[in-house]
């Protein structure tokens, strides 16, 4: 049975950060950016769109963007238009 000073080390367990951009689909079904930091974000004709957004918004880091699972309705607030729909 090897000691325990002759097994390797144990990494501590490193949490990552969630990402900074969530593409998904709102309560209409229009595709929206939605940022964990509340600077931008938008409503977007197509999911490339909005994914093309985000990309230029995080520097190409695809690990700052993440797509809402399906059935998963992204939140968004309320547009100017939305008040006379």
């Amino acid at each position: 049975m090897p000691s325990l000073q002759s097994l390797p080390s144990i990494e501590p367990l490193q949490r990552q950060r969630p990402a900074r951009f969530t593409v998904g689909k709102d309560s209409n079904g229009r595709w929206v950016v939605d940022d964990r930091e509340g600077r931008v974000g938008g409503v977007f004709i197509s999911e490339h769109a909005a994914l093309h957004f985000a990309a230029e918004e995080c520097g190409r880091d695809l690990a700052e963007i993440r797509r809402a699972p399906d059935g998963v309705v992204l939140p968004f607030g309320t547009f100017a238009g939305d008040r006379f729909h």
